[in-house]
């Protein structure tokens, strides 16, 4: 199938293959013990194959995006692969309040709601892990038949997802 993409991607050129998690693919290789490990193995290597293979590219550009590029096979990150390498911190204090103004654009808030505490207790938190946060405030407000969402629902959001998501890398890279 990679073969396959990259050939499809030469003739349809210009193109942008973008690879969303490509960590799952492209982490580093192992004595793979496994016929799951194998595969993605021999996936890994077709990768590179068709990244910097026999044949040119042509007008064909390769994107990949992971939060664990702790975790990639040295190999992808090779020059000639993926020429450079952008990190995408996680949003500050600032960003955060106007990620969730954003979200709240939708809501109805009760009085005692207050963003910039909102903020700041969600901590080192990704944009979605604030859109998980709204989302569940909104739950939590429409299980006690509330008319607004408050701040004690935006704690209790707060407490359950940051105790259900992993502890995010402080980067993104693309």
């Amino acid at each position: 199938l990679v073969r396959e993409l990259f050939d499809l991607a030469r003739k349809k050129a210009p193109t942008i293959i973008f690879i969303d998690e490509i960590d799952a693919v492209g982490a580093s290789r192992t004595e793979a013990n496994t016929s799951g490990d194998r595969e993605v193995q021999r996936t890994l290597m077709q990768l590179l194959a068709g990244m910097d293979g026999f044949e040119n590219r042509g007008d064909v550009k390769i994107i990949g995006a992971t939060n664990r590029i702790d975790m990639l096979d040295p190999a992808l990150l090779r020059p000639g692969r993926f020429d450079r390498i952008i990190e995408i911190p996680l949003p500050d204090a600032e960003a955060r309040i106007e990620i969730l103004k954003i979200h709240s654009a939708k809501m109805t808030l009760s009085r005692n709601v207050d963003l910039p505490v909102v903020a700041e207790l969600a901590g080192k938190t990704t944009g979605a892990d604030l859109q998980a946060i709204y989302r569940e405030a909104g739950m939590m407000a429409i299980r006690r038949n509330a008319d607004a969402v408050g701040q004690e629902d935006f704690i209790a959001a707060i407490r359950k997802v940051k105790r259900e998501a992993p502890a995010p890398d402080s980067r993104m890279y693309i």
